[in-house]
């Protein structure tokens, strides 16, 4: 049995040692066990599932907006290798978006009243750009890999025990791991999607100070849907805390627009 803990344990420490990244911009450590091309054909794959599963709008005007749009966050993104398409899907009642690993994105039509314009759009498509950038589809996937392991290990160091105490162990572990640990984590991942999108939007060109506006708005939208769950239970932050860090982190991206648009301002002097 101690074998058994010994082994389990080089292997945890020697995946933590090996597999360490930072995210760009923000220069958080993470620890990632796919690797990009892994998760760049698993996002390549989905996308061809929901293009053949979800009505694609074929309006001209709105494909134009995305299109140019996107493009324009495409060019500021440092995601490698990145084959980028922009595609909206026909739903109307879905207020979302998603980029998946290989530059593959998603608009659902629902947010486009949300979004309003150019620069409501690309606070959208900015976040969920830079939870590609960020790879947190990578580091979720990794986390879940470790809880596994976590759980085999749990599972032998309990192996002596009765089915009913191992069971209240096991509980207590799925609990801890998911309040603890995997809803915390995928808040924060879309808080720093947040800041980063912030960031690419104003390298694009858009004012960044349109993201507070839009996440009101969107918190708006939200709460006349009714109540939301409590933030500790929740995947996503509620619309307060979102707007708090945005703001936060406002004066970062607002040096980047001076730059950008000052950049362009010299040369249409010239």
């Amino acid at each position: 049995m101690p074998a058994a803990k010994r082994f389990f344990a080089a292997i945890l420490l020697g995946t933590l040692l090996s597999a360490c990244a930072t995210v760009p911009d923000t220069g958080r450590k993470q620890l990632l066990l796919i690797s990009p091309p892994q998760e760049m054909q698993l996002g390549l794959q989905a996308f061809e599932k929901i293009k053949h599963e979800t009505p694609i709008n074929k309006d001209p005007a709105i494909n134009a907006l995305v299109q140019r749009v996107g493009r324009r966050i495409a060019a500021v993104a440092p995601l490698p290798n990145a084959q980028w398409e922009f595609v909206v899907f026909d739903a109307p009642k879905t207020a979302n978006a998603f980029c998946l690993p290989g530059g593959k994105v998603g608009i659902y039509t629902g947010i486009l009243p949300i979004t309003k314009d150019e620069a409501g759009l690309a606070t959208v498509i900015g976040h969920e750009v830079a939870h590609a950038v960020a790879r947190h589809g990578a580091e979720r996937m990794s986390q879940g890999l470790l809880a596994q392991l976590g759980g085999q290990i749990i599972d032998i160091a309990t192996a002596g025990k009765s089915p009913k105490t191992r069971a209240m162990i096991n509980t207590a572990y799925g609990v801890g791991t998911s309040l603890g640990v995997m809803l915390p984590f995928s808040r924060a991942n879309e808080l720093e999607a947040d800041r980063l999108g912030q960031l690419y939007m104003a390298r694009a060109g858009y004012d960044p100070k349109a993201s507070i506006v839009f996440w009101k708005r969107f918190a708006a939208w939200a709460a006349k849907r009714g109540k939301q769950p409590l933030e500790f239970l929740s995947t996503h932050p509620i619309g307060k805390t979102r707007i708090e860090q945005l703001e936060k982190f406002l004066p970062e991206a607002e040096a980047e627009y001076q730059r950008v648009t000052g950049a362009s301002k010299r040369q249409g002097r010239q």
